[in-house]
């Protein structure tokens, strides 16, 4: 679908700490209830998607 397609346009974020909490992309209109998401739970900086609007996120090289 075409929000499917613009989410994927998008880069993965990269952020410092475990834990993101993405409420998606309100600028799209694509907001949806906070959602907390734990990074490297399995593979070391592989990024993790939401399961609500499709962001990926990542922990960024070098962060503890």
């Amino acid at each position: 679908t075409n929000a499917e397609e613009l989410i994927n346009n998008l880069p993965i974020i990269e952020v410092h700490g475990n834990v993101v909490r993405c409420t998606g992309v309100n600028q799209q209109s694509l907001g949806h209830p906070v959602q907390y998401i734990q990074l490297d739970k399995r593979h070391h900086n592989a990024p993790v998607t939401c399961k609500w609007c499709g962001l990926r996120y990542r922990k960024a090289a070098g962060a503890h």
